[in-house]
């Protein structure tokens, strides 16, 4: 337990909430513009999002109960923070609110200003809004639908006491549907019958097309998948489906249709959870790409920034390299970090990965060993060619291997295909103009590139001369925190919700994981340990760099009597820009759950 945050939640600040302003402006509201006072007499609900983060994915997901639930006092705002360059275009917001079917108003916020105003250090990050409009709590990470549950029906009761909550439908306007074939596909592979078979990820289903790549021959899996991604072939002809938010692998035969569960529960993997084990007994975690190589499926698990392997032979699955941690280390599989790996490519010799996160291409080769051909870290990306060591790429989602060894990326937030050359170690630009691509398939020579966001598969002759195009570069633009070289005392605030406390009953029930990029930042402090609290030696020869800290804390209704307490894991990763001044401050806290006392 952090000892800077109470066993009992303190009594509530009465903080007011900041106004919401967003350059971009409201979706999902029929053009009206909103403002905190007409939402006074609602419990509102924040959500800083942006949409090249699986954890706020995960969010999205974990809210729609409760938001379902309680639609006549609870209005769930999401505010979209961009970290990515693309993500702060206005359609790219829009493309992403149908894509992850977002049904409550978004404030487009390019240039963080709300995220300012509200202090904001991580996505996700919660915020509650008492209806009389003041800051009650605020979560970061993913684990917190049950604790925010209870704070709202806590919050009904209250203020329907004092009459200050007014019920009735919230300002959420739906959007015209617009008709396509596909909408928002993910993948695609060549069928031995020539016909390409498509994920059609945000109709949740897989679509067969003609070789043309535009007829639709047959509609598959309507009520089974939920957003899937990623495709592979098995030798026999059968095709392995990452069903990404079903947090499933599914087998599918074309021959007769038929789909069945091969690996994952359908519920989601979190800390101290099985590794290895029977397929349909162990979680997995938004599986986005999968691959078939070394006689096993390889899996990019997106959700916890790993690859796993699914072995059909044995039916067992088990993890393959990465720690969970997010970020780019390479070595031993074992040691390796990834962030959101989310496509696979394999060759004979390598497994090719798209590390959107990092905007990095990496590979494993086959004595387990992760190395990266392009891309730096979490904060610096762009469009830029030329050696592979200074080359940028934007958040890519798609390898795919070619025949002369290189490799095409889609290269999805420059809306490009990109190629990397181990001959050469030379990156150049294929293509560009498509808008989100996700994923590639040869098709006779050709390249056959799923734009997901003109919901349409579009073929390509694969050029001789690449296309010139003007390199940028940009790094991801939050605020630098200003910290004191020297001690500096970190404290993750976690409030366990009402009517819970720390699970201990197996041990500590906190986890906190602190590094620092590059590591010559911290004298002191880093390593794991069990305190939600840390003493952190800066160094005063390193003026600026990355705090990355992961924290875990797991909570279970206080009940004596009862047997099985039903049980939550909170947990949250942060990556804290800092600079290092003599006038810095010398306690960090980062709020996990609860408001800072």
């Amino acid at each position: 337990m952090n000892d800077s945050a109470p066993a009992t939640a303190p009594r509530r600040a009465r903080v007011r909430a900041p106004e919401l302003i967003g350059k971009g402006g409201w979706l999902n509201t029929g053009g009206d513009d909103l403002t905190l006072a007409d939402l006074r007499g609602k419990i509102v609900l924040l959500d800083f999002w942006t949409f090249c983060c699986v954890n706020c994915l995960h969010v999205l997901d974990e809210l729609r109960e409760l938001e379902e639930k309680h639609r006549d006092t609870l209005v769930i705002v999401g505010v979209h923070s961009p970290k990515f360059v693309h993500e702060a275009e206005h359609q790219a917001v829009v493309d992403a609110v149908e894509r992850y079917e977002v049904h409550h108003p978004v404030l487009d916020d390019p240039e963080l200003a709300t995220w300012k105003q509200y202090a904001v250090r991580a996505w996700p990050t919660l915020v509650v809004i008492d209806p009389e409009g003041y800051v009650v709590a605020q979560h970061a990470g993913e684990g917190h639908a049950n604790a925010i549950r209870t704070l709202v029906e806590e919050l009904e009761a209250e203020h329907g006491a004092k009459g200050t909550l007014r019920r009735g439908d919230g300002p959420y306007v739906a959007p015209e549907p617009v008709a396509t074939d596909l909408r928002f596909p993910g993948k695609a592979i060549l069928l031995p019958s020539g016909n390409l078979l498509v994920s059609d990820t945000t109709r949740h289903q897989l679509v067969e097309l003609a070789a043309d790549g535009e007829t639709v021959v047959r509609r598959i899996g309507e009520g089974v998948f939920r957003e899937p991604q990623g495709l592979a072939a098995l030798p026999d002809g059968r095709i392995v489906v990452a069903d990404t938010v079903n947090h499933s692998l599914r087998v599918l035969d074309p021959a007769t249709g038929t789909i069945e569960r091969a690996a994952g529960t359908g519920r989601q993997w979190w800390q101290g959870s099985a590794t290895s084990g029977p397929a349909l007994e162990v979680d997995l975690s938004s599986p986005w790409d999968v691959a078939w190589w070394q006689g096993k499926v390889w899996i990019a698990m997106a959700g916890v920034h790993q690859l796993w392997t699914y072995d059909p032979e044995s039916g067992t699955v088990e993890v393959a390299a990465g720690t969970t941690n997010e970020g780019l280390v390479d070595g031993p599989a074992a040691e390796a970090w990834f962030a959101q790996p989310s496509g696979l490519s394999a060759t004979e010799d390598r497994l090719w990965i798209a590390d959107a996160e990092t905007s990095a291409l990496r590979w494993i080769d086959r004595d387990g060993h992760v190395h990266t051909a392009v891309g730096t870290g979490l904060f610096d990306f762009g469009h830029r060619d030329g050696d592979a060591g200074q080359a940028l790429l934007q958040h890519p989602l798609g390898v795919t291997a070619l025949p002369d060894g290189s490799v095409a990326v889609s290269d999805t937030y420059n809306h490009a295909l990109r190629r990397y050359d181990p001959a050469t170690g030379e990156v150049t630009t294929l293509a560009t103009d498509l808008r989100e691509p996700s994923g590639a398939v040869l098709v006779d020579g050709d390249i056959v590139v799923v734009e997901s966001a003109r919901h349409r598969l579009t073929r390509l002759r694969l050029p001789e001369e690449a296309v010139q195009v003007d390199a940028v570069a940009h790094r991801t633009r939050r605020e630098a925190t200003e910290v004191a070289p020297g001690r500096l005392r970190l404290d993750v605030v976690f409030q366990a919700p009402t009517g819970q406390k720390l699970d201990d009953r197996y041990g500590p029930s906190t986890r906190l994981l602190v590094s620092s990029t590059p590591p010559e930042l911290l004298l002191g402090g880093t390593g794991t340990g069990t305190d939600l609290f840390r003493e952190l030696d800066l160094n005063p020869a390193v003026t600026e760099g990355v705090l990355h800290v992961s924290a875990m804390a797991a909570s279970c209704d206080d009940d004596p009597s009862n047997e099985y307490p039903a049980c939550h894991v909170h947990q949250q990763d942060w990556g804290v820009p800092v600079e290092v001044t003599e006038t810095g401050v010398t306690r960090l806290p980062l709020i996990l759950a609860g408001l800072d006392a």
